[in-house]
């Protein structure tokens, strides 16, 4: 099993950073892979910057857009959900990206009947298919571990892109944070298409409370057990990205994101090269 990590960088680890920032930050960390958002308010995605842009700015900077994230709540099909989709199906393959993640309805306004909930969840990968496919780009199936969240288990997600014959276009995402959240332990590591890595430092929060402002970069402790997770997803044969995602505002506003990313790496390596 090798014990090389390709590690990525998620806008959401230097959220107010500006696109080409964000970029700058990756490559001067080594790093040449970037996912992008439409999430974070006063930057690309959201500022309306164009596709072709990004796309530029992505080239001169010497990255690659592994991602968009995300189309929410894309297991509630609607004309609307589908406009939204292609709207953002069109702006990947505008600036290059390689995928877009998908993320479920996760509040508790909407919670259908199991049966249910599992037919829109099947619904919506077929209706999402053709889009993704004629513009050349994955889509990346986002469980959330969350209580609330209405896909919560890779299981439910894998059992579905299989039942809708949509695995040339689908694979899931693993998030070490939502894997340990939703209690799960299967791991689907040829299904995966990306990882995203953040930790828990806190050792007063229960799995039960745990939420995004929790998730700060992997360090020493750390109570999901990220390089476990990674280990085990290698083992199992998974050859992907593995994409620096932390939600805590005390992470946003380091002054110095750059040192604790590189800390946190380093960390990372260590406790792979110790383990093996």
């Amino acid at each position: 099993m090798s014990h090389t990590v390709t590690f990525a960088l998620n806008h959401m680890s230097a959220p107010k950073l500006a696109h080409r920032g964000f970029f700058k930050l990756a490559r001067g960390l080594g790093l040449v892979d970037v996912e992008i958002r439409n999430d974070l308010a006063g930057v690309a995605l959201a500022d309306g910057t164009p596709a072709a842009a990004v796309g530029e700015a992505a080239v001169a900077e010497g990255v690659r857009i592994t991602s968009i994230n995300a189309l929410q709540r894309f297991n509630q099909w609607s004309d609307a959900r589908a406009s939204e989709a292609a709207a953002l199906a069109a702006y990947a393959k505008g600036c290059g990206a390689a995928a877009l993640v998908l993320c479920p309805v996760n509040d508790t306004q909407w919670q259908p009947a199991d049966a249910a909930r599992l037919d829109h969840l099947r619904q919506s990968l077929r209706e999402l298919a053709p889009i993704l496919r004629a513009q050349d780009v994955k889509g990346l199936v986002e469980p959330l571990g969350f209580a609330e969240c209405s896909l919560r288990l890779k299981r439910e997600a894998v059992d579905a892109i299989d039942a809708t014959g949509t695995s040339d276009v689908f694979q899931v995402l693993h998030d070490t944070f939502h894997h340990v959240v939703a209690g799960e332990t299967a791991m689907f590591p040829t299904r995966t298409g990306l990882v995203h890595i953040s930790g828990v430092a806190d050792p007063k929060v229960p799995v039960s409370a745990m939420r995004d402002p929790h998730r700060v970069l992997v360090g020493t402790p750390d109570f999901i057990g990220n390089v476990a997770q990674i280990r085990a997803l290698q083992a199992g044969g998974y050859k992907g990205l593995f994409s620096f995602e932390p939600f805590a505002e005390e992470v946003h506003e380091n002054p110095d994101i750059a040192a604790a990313l590189k800390a946190s790496r380093a960390m990372i390596e260590k406790e792979l090269r110790t383990a093996a």
